[in-house]
């Protein structure tokens, strides 16, 4: 067991890898009574082309990594939410583009429920009966997902962008594509993707990290698990370019919805490299259309948007892309007046004041989330299977610059890479 200290932070983290090669990471926060525990596999959505060293170039159905998440809640004696709650806990679990994660928040019980946690995710029990059966479920996910405007307009926007990459394809896949899931590929893509080597266990709250290793240590090494080599992900070439300009859906909305952003062109980047450029992006999206910002406040006078309307920057080493926007009356004036604000700032640049005062209300909210054990666990695993550290944030804030910033302003608002997502009525 290692022990990782951030003096800065008043943080020690505890850290050890199983003979397995499960990362297990553990943050003990003298003085709370909860705990939370996240179990997570790099594995999402856009993993559908891949080949696991030594066996053989696999295509799988889009959506299988979700439809996987729900079957492992499954078990032959019932659902693993009453254990759960048997316990006192509640748990959890959620799948992105690039990650699944399993959880559970408890105040008591807190072996108990992590031996639960790490055994209903290492007992897959698929059977042709139970597959068919969930079919139905997801399908009325999709269908209700279908008819929220909020995820239309936001997947709108990601279709536009990407033609090739399957960032583009709804997490939950579609019904056609689940159809053809069976339990064989359920299982291959288990033993392809949940081999503890390709996991991380996090726990944070009030417990003893001793006391947590030596119950995984006695638990992994109860289980028999071969060596597996690295995954390759396949991707097919994306274009540089997005995809459509605009993408336009109708739906029954009493406003249209507006989401616009950009395609990024430059990739390939991991570790410290991807986390500062998303910190310097995120920071320069707040420069820009932040709810302190005059722009934003002209357009709110303007009531051409509303307290709807924000942003956020999606990346991995293969794709990365702008989402702003938010409901207003006025699709096209907003986008027109957007464009003729921030044709000066591509000249001008921020101001030294704005810049720091945006960059003190970043490191004040990263300092507030280092507060919530659920943050904690959802951010630390993000980054750490980018190849971050999410305790280095502090100083990565602190060394960024105002030229930085201005830079990967010109850099990023590229109109030549800018996409649009309309949601309107019929």
């Amino acid at each position: 067991m290692e022990q990782l200290r951030y003096d800065k932070l008043q943080e020690t983290l505890y850290h050890e890898v199983m003979d397995n090669g499960l990362q297990v990471y553990v943050l003990p926060k003298p003085g709370f009574r909860k705990t939370y525990a996240t179990f997570a596999t790099k594995y999402g959505s856009v993993d559908n082309h891949f080949r696991v060293a030594g066996g053989e170039e696999t295509t799988v159905p889009d959506g299988i990594a979700h439809f996987l998440e729900h079957k492992m809640f499954e078990e032959p004696e019932g659902d693993i939410f009453a254990t759960f709650a048997s316990n006192g806990a509640s748990a959890n679990a959620f799948t992105s583009f690039d990650q699944t994660v399993y959880l559970f928040s408890a105040t008591e019980n807190i072996e108990t429920n992590l031996s639960t946690l790490v055994d209903f995710v290492q007992r897959p029990y698929f059977t042709d009966e139970n597959v068919e059966k969930e079919k139905g479920i997801i399908g009325q996910e999709i269908n209700m997902y279908a008819d929220n405007p909020d995820w239309r307009v936001y997947f709108g926007l990601i279709e536009a962008m990407y033609d090739k990459h399957p960032v583009h394809i709804d997490i939950a896949g579609t019904i056609e594509s689940i159809a053809t899931i069976t339990k064989e590929t359920l299982y291959t893509c288990y033993n392809s993707f949940y081999h503890p080597s390709n996991m991380l266990l996090f726990v944070v709250g009030g417990v003893e990290p001793e006391k947590v290793f030596e119950l995984i240590r006695s638990n992994q090494a109860g289980k028999s698990y071969d060596k597996q080599g690295d995954i390759e992900r396949i991707f097919e070439k994306e274009p540089e370019q997005v995809a459509t300009k605009r993408k336009e859906s109708k739906l029954a909305v009493s406003m249209p919805k507006c989401l616009f952003g950009f395609k990024e062109k430059e990739l390939g980047l991991t570790g410290e490299a991807a986390v500062r450029r998303d910190l310097t992006t995120k920071l320069m999206l707040d420069l820009l259309l932040g709810s302190s910002t005059a722009l934003y406040q002209k357009l709110y006078d303007e009531e051409l948007i509303s307290d709807s309307f924000g942003h956020e920057f999606n990346s991995s080493p293969q794709y990365a892309f702008s989402a702003i926007g938010g409901d207003t009356k006025d699709p096209d004036l907003l986008l027109k007046r957007i464009k003729e604000e921030i044709e000066p700032l591509l000249q001008s640049g921020f101001a030294e004041k704005d810049f720091e005062r945006a960059r003190k209300k970043k490191i004040g909210g990263y300092l507030r989330m280092l507060n919530s054990p659920e943050n904690i666990a959802h951010e630390f695993t993000r980054y750490q299977f980018r190849g971050g550290d999410l305790f280095e944030v502090l100083p990565l804030y602190e060394s960024i610059t105002l030229d930085e910033v201005n830079a990967r302003l010109r850099s990023h608002v590229d109109w030549e890479q800018l996409a649009v997502s309309l949601v309107v009525s019929p």
